[in-house]
């Protein structure tokens, strides 16, 4: 059989995809700074972030924990990439022609460098938590709820991933004063919180879709199966 005949392994590398250019995106426009009405200003990445927690619990679900803590790895290595490949390319003079100077090319990708570093370290964290906190809450709740384990699991990953990436990306570079940071930083976790608590339809729609596409014994019979191993 053709490996993108195998439902499962198709489905993988879907969700894997739209995982890693979730995430990678995110911190390519990070640091354009957007105001969220009154005094609270965030990089415009904000509202992507809950959809790569989505993806995770999701990926946790049919997949497991090792598949999802091996995902974020490469993800974290593919991140890694992208910060190499900018290190060089600022360092690249452009020529008199190019619509992109050397000032605004640093501008835009030079502050990313520091969304990158900044996430390299709050992503692992955070994907690590999220998928401990989805297991342990599905240990306790079995195969009901659902939405209990993915927004409980998103609360705690994401409180983590929030002010560990304003801090390095904001705060140690100099953009923002600790007071900043304290309050743009605790509107972000909310705003996230928030966007999590509306996507709730969206889990159960892509667990609707994927259950429909493997059909129903089938993705009850992986559910069950990757249950069993993830919770060994």
């Amino acid at each position: 059989m053709h490996i993108l005949k195998d439902k499962k392994v198709l489905v993988l590398i879907i969700l894997s995809g739209f995982f890693i250019a979730n995430t990678i995106v995110a911190e390519m426009i990070g640091s354009k700074l957007i105001s969220f009405g009154g005094p609270f200003v965030n990089g415009v990445s904000l509202v992507l972030w809950p959809f790569v927690f989505i993806l995770t619990d999701i990926l946790n679900e049919y997949y497991g924990k090792e598949v999802v803590r091996r995902l974020s790895f490469i993800t974290v290595g593919l991140i890694a990439f992208v910060f190499v490949v900018l290190f060089i390319a600022i360092r690249i003079p452009a020529v008199d022609i190019s619509p992109a100077k050397d000032s605004a090319f640093q501008n835009v990708f030079g502050q990313s460098m520091f969304m990158i570093v900044a996430s390299i370290i709050a992503f692992v964290i955070s994907q690590l938590v999220d998928s401990f906190m989805f297991w342990f809450i599905r240990k306790r709740t079995g195969e009901k709820m659902l939405w209990l384990r993915s927004t409980g699991s998103t609360f705690i990953s994401q409180l983590i991933d929030t002010f560990i990436v304003q801090f390095i990306a904001f705060v140690i570079p100099g953009y923002w004063s600790m007071s900043e940071f304290a309050k743009n930083a605790a509107f972000a976790y909310g705003l996230k919180i928030l966007i999590a608590l509306s996507l709730i339809p969206l889990i159960w729609l892509l667990h609707k879709v994927l259950d429909n596409y493997f059909g129903d014994a089938e993705a009850h019979r992986i559910i069950e199966k990757t249950a069993e191993e993830s919770l060994k």
